[in-house]
């Protein structure tokens, strides 16, 4: 990272950085490549239809339209997108989904 009290370009007693400096650029940079997560839950050979609906309800509170329909595309495409959002809230979104006993994942959305 670039030292933001560092003299600009052209010796001691240079400018503050400026807009379009080194350590703006590299701000920006970062906003760019931080992505937001998801929490991907995937089918499994052992928990019920309606007891999916159920935890997708109780947990990100679905409707149960949106929670039948999620549950409908785990079943029949072997997983779904159930939540976005920052690492720490995706993480904690996988952890309840583990302690309802559902198969979960975090990753980069694409």
């Amino acid at each position: 990272m670039t030292d933001s009290s560092a003299a600009a370009p052209g010796g001691p007693g240079g400018a503050a950085a400026q807009p379009g400096t080194s350590a703006v650029l590299e701000r920006k940079t970062d906003e760019a490549v931080d992505k937001p997560w998801v929490t991907v839950v995937w089918d499994d050979p052992v928990n019920l239809m309606s007891y999916v609906t159920f935890v997708l309800r109780k947990l990100f509170g679905f409707s149960t339209a949106k929670a039948k329909e999620l549950m409908m595309q785990v079943h029949t495409e072997g997983k779904a997108v159930v939540s976005t959002g920052d690492r720490d809230k995706v993480e904690a979104d996988v952890r309840k989904l583990h302690a309802a006993g559902l198969w979960a994942t975090m990753q980069r959305d694409d």
